[in-house]
């Protein structure tokens, strides 16, 4: 597994090269995500999202974000998001950022997310669309060889719609924000969704 072998690399970038983009995405997702009592991240990985907003519990399939994400001090469980080894209506928020390009089957992940979703919660999910100048970039660079970016798969904001259609839920919030500095690009998109 790829984040597995570079788990330090991938960790050590968001103090590095990725400083500003990380503040400028933790700055859109705490506008989402608002107030909550009980939440989980969903593809914790290192666990910059969830400690720098204040979830205390991930999941990840890698051994190895996981280790840097407990260090972090948040509490941890190795599974994936395909099949999310928690209990059903359980959480207020679910929160799946930059990790959908990553997942095998992202309806069956957002199924998973809606399924642990109390009523009343709120799913927030964040991605760097694939027809945005962030994402068109990201997707070159996985062409070229990046071992990050070749693994991932960029969806549209259309296709995120339909899945979140599919999967019974609603968008409550729209979110967009450059990242790139370009005026008007719109390179993050952070959906907050509620149960049907």
């Amino acid at each position: 597994m790829v984040f597995d072998r570079l788990a330090e690399r991938y960790d050590r970038w968001y103090e590095e090269e990725g400083k500003k983009l990380f503040e400028k995405e933790v700055c859109i997702l705490r506008r989402a995500i608002g107030n909550f009592k009980k939440g989980v991240e969903i593809g914790v990985g290192s666990g910059r999202f969830a400690g720098a907003l204040c979830i205390g519990l991930g999941v990840d399939p890698s051994l190895n974000m996981l280790r840097i994400a407990k260090s972090r001090e948040i509490k941890v469980i190795l599974g994936t998001g395909e099949a999310i080894p928690l209990k059903s209506n359980t959480f207020d928020l679910v929160l799946i950022a930059f990790t959908i390009c990553f997942v095998k089957d992202p309806y069956r992940v957002i199924r998973e997310a809606r399924r642990i979703l109390q009523k009343g919660g709120r799913l927030v999910i964040a991605l760097i669309p694939s027809d945005s100048s962030l994402g068109r970039t990201y997707k070159k660079m996985g062409e070229e060889g990046h071992p990050i970016y070749r693994e991932a798969r960029f969806l549209s904001e259309k296709e995120l719609r339909e899945i979140l259609t599919a999967s019974h839920l609603k968008v409550e919030k729209r979110l967009t924000t450059s990242l790139t500095g370009q005026e008007r690009e719109e390179d993050l998109l952070v959906y907050t969704c509620s149960k049907l």
